[in-house]
């Protein structure tokens, strides 16, 4: 028999693959959520609830062996109340709930955001966080709540991933995808010479999954270890898809200045995050994920774009039909539709 596992936010996107590999491995589990679990729906042991409601929490802690907290407003919310109540308030309340309930291990899935745009690369888990925007302050805040925890004897561990890619991956990613099944072009700031790193869903899941394992506090940095420049990564997705897209270059001042003034209009589905770091290089050393967790990913930044774009074209009609977290929807395009125009 394995352990009793709570996955918080274990109907959303990363959620589901966090449930599904804990079920893969004999974990009894259950999920905390706002909507009902899509799959496994009879394997799990449900809790519809709110990380800010700690009556709710309570609940679903109890009886608890781990905690794998995911639940966050991520960049498309572009809240910063929701940031706060959610992604700092509701960790907070979280890792209350686990202590009074004696929960031995809570695993916080945190975001590279936290680091901004890093003075060098690669970045490893003692560089300085030093986030540019909101989403990237509340979950750093989430962060040292998790410290403040460990130093009341909450055994927790932080994992932070780069951007999360695999099928079922939607969000900001389903305007992309869209162009290429087009043939449209498809846009890098500048050269697109900045070195970007994604990370597998089912990798990031392994990683959380063995950190559950490991007894002692810590905080691990997890990405693919082959990856390239954001040009060689959309370059590799135009050549399999095979529709005539283009990977086209825009000024990176001019490009992010628009960017920012058509969302702040609400014409277009970026968040600052996307502005800012976009076409900026930011990796990080993996060194010691694999040190210490013996974890190794399986997925490079081509395969599993190509892997996130094949699963939209087989459930392109499905998708909107439903309603998920930010990344199992599809961001609406707005003024980005007179792109698909350019030749």
């Amino acid at each position: 028999m394995g352990r009793t596992v709570l996955v918080t936010g274990g109907s959303g996107y990363f959620g589901t693959s966090l449930v599904d590999l804990a079920l893969e491995r004999g974990d009894e589990v259950r999920v905390l959520d706002l909507n009902r679990p899509g799959s496994h729906a009879g394997d799990v042991d449900f809790v519809e609830g709110d990380v800010r409601d700690r009556a709710r929490l309570r609940a679903a802690c109890e009886g608890v062996d781990v905690v794998l907290h995911n639940v966050a407003q991520v960049p498309l919310a572009r809240d910063r109340e929701l940031f706060w109540s959610v992604n700092v308030v509701g960790t907070a309340n979280l890792l209350l709930a686990a202590r009074d309930a004696g929960v031995a291990k809570v695993v916080h899935t945190s975001t590279s955001a936290v680091y901004g745009i890093p003075e060098r690369n690669p970045v490893d888990e003692d560089t300085p966080p030093r986030p540019l925007e909101a989403y990237g302050r509340a979950k750093l805040a989430a962060e040292w709540a998790c410290r403040d925890a460990v130093a009341a004897g909450l055994d927790v561990t932080i994992i932070r991933p780069r951007t999360i890619l695999g099928h079922g991956r939607l969000g900001i990613m389903a305007i992309l995808f869209e162009f290429v099944a087009e043939g449209a072009p498809v846009f890098v700031l500048g050269g697109g010479d900045n070195r970007y790193q994604f990370v597998h869903a089912d990798d990031l899941a392994d990683a959380c999954l063995r950190a559950a394992d490991r007894p002692g506090p810590g905080a691990y940095n997890v990405g693919a270890t082959e990856f390239g420049t954001m040009r060689e990564t959309l370059q590799a997705l135009v050549d399999h898809a095979g529709t005539g897209s283009r990977v086209r270059s825009l000024p990176t001042g001019p490009a992010a200045a628009t960017m920012r003034a058509v969302t702040g209009l609400g014409l277009a589905p970026f968040a600052p995050y996307h502005w800012l770091l976009y076409g900026e290089s930011l990796w990080f050393d993996t060194a010691r994920a694999r040190r210490e967790l013996g974890w190794e990913p399986r997925h490079s930044n081509a395969s599993m774009v190509v892997e996130s774009y094949e699963w939209f074209l087989a459930h392109r009609h499905e998708i909107g039909a439903t309603h998920g977290s930010h990344h199992q929807s599809p961001a609406r395009l707005g003024l980005l539709r007179l792109l698909k125009r350019l030749p």
